[in-house]
Formats: C-alpha cells, structure tokens, sequence
C-alpha cells in the first residue's frame, strides 16, 4: 500500500497480550530475539491466501492521512517517530536504563493499517491522498505502558522532536485471511482481490470495519530492494 497492513484487526486497547511462546523466552536470553524467525506463521506466510487466528500484540504507532510516499510529509515522519522510540526501547541496556524483562531483540519490522474512505478494501491507486493509516512497529512483551512512557521522554530529551504523537496502541486482529505479496506495491490490487475470492470460498466474509483495518507488513526495505522483489505481508480481517 505504501508505495510503502490481522482480521478482528481491531484497534483497541487491552489489558491482556499474549507473551512469547513456550520456550521462546530461554532462546531470547541467549540470543536477539527476532520475530520474523519465532513467528513465521505471522511474517512469513505463504505467496497463497490462508487463514490465520492473529493474538494480540502491543504496539508503537502514529496515525496520519494522505499519501504515503510524498517526500518529507506525514507518513515520513511518522516512521521517524516510530524507529526513535524503538530503538531507545532496543538500546536501553547501552544507556543504563534496566527495564523489567528485557531481553535483547531485532526490531520488527515496519506495519501499517490502512483504510481509504469509499472502497470496500479494493483501494484506489489513483487516490493515495485520501488514505487514512496507522504506522507501527511490533514492541516486546517486556514494554509496559509506563516503559513506553518512559521511551518517549527520552528520545524527546535526546533528539528534541515533538513524540506525542507517537501511541502505545494494543491490537487484537483475530481471524484473516493473510498472504505474501511478491513484487510492487501498486501491484497489490490482483493478490488483495485473490485473497477476498480465497475468503468467500472459505465461507467467509471480508470484515473492513472502522476498527477491523487492511493490514501490511513491509518486510524490505524499497530503497534497497528491487520492486519485482519487494515482499509485503498482506492480511485482510473476516468473519
């Protein structure tokens, strides 16, 4: 979607998250620990639509509008918002802050959610203005409220940007549909519209609500990255 967003995608707080995995936790303390490799089935799902039951996650986020790719607009600096505090979260234990839990990690990768006013999930390319998004990135489990609260102070402190806007947001998608987009981003429209046929002849139908978002998950970076080989986790909320 970006030239740069699971299905109860919905975008409210909870007070419950689910934690690392059995046995994910020994390898995290010896280890960075890297959520595109313990969570496969969430960041490396097939180039086929499939069904997946999303738990819930806690992340750093900062909602905007408009176009995505225009040169130093919002979306820019939303991401640049969003990479100060997760690596002040990341590189804590170099600046004497002991947080609770922590174990060191690799940062997730970039998300989005993404919702463009009269279209069903089929967005219009030719209207990226009009998109409405919710930029994040993943944070551990260790990261509390307070803990965000925290990063936020600093990286205002060391970098002196305004951070407010920057939101501890708490996610619980549910069931989607999810698949692997290989190529450009403006070539998304043909794998979205294989997805919704995969939904419906799985009985299901596509669930976009106000809180129930299209959902991307960047996994290259595109000023390193050939289009052709751009891969994007796509997965849109059913019912």
């Amino acid at each position: 979607m970006r030239q740069a967003m699971r299905p109860d995608a919905d975008l409210r707080y909870h007070d419950d998250v689910a934690h690392i995995r059995p046995g994910h936790l020994r390898k995290a303390a010896r280890m960075a620990f890297d959520y595109k490799k313990e969570y496969k089935d969430l960041y490396q799902p097939k180039k086929t639509p499939s069904l997946i039951d999303v738990p819930p996650a806690n992340y750093v986020a900062v909602r905007g509008t408009g176009n995505p790719n225009v040169e130093d607009g919002a979306y820019q600096h939303a991401l640049q918002l969003l990479y100060g505090i997760s690596f002040t979260i990341k590189m804590s234990p170099k600046s004497g802050w002991d947080i609770d839990g922590y174990f060191p990690y690799v940062v997730p990768p970039l998300e989005g959610f993404w919702k463009q006013a009269g279209t069903d999930g089929a967005f219009d390319l030719s209207r990226k203005d009009e998109f409405e998004w919710v930029s994040c990135i993943r944070l551990p489990e260790f990261v509390t409220l307070d803990v965000f609260e925290q990063a936020k102070s600093i990286a205002t402190e060391k970098k002196g940007e305004d951070y407010s806007p920057a939101e501890f947001l708490t996610v619980d998608e549910g069931l989607c549909v999810q698949c692997m987009h290989i190529g450009p981003y403006d070539d998304e429209p043909a794998t979205i519209e294989a997805m919704h046929r995969f939904a419906e002849e799985q009985g299901h139908a596509i669930d976009l609500t106000d809180t129930r978002l299209h959902h991307e998950i960047s996994l290259s970076d595109p000023r390193r990255c050939a289009p052709e080989k751009l891969r994007t986790v796509i997965r849109i909320p059913v019912s």
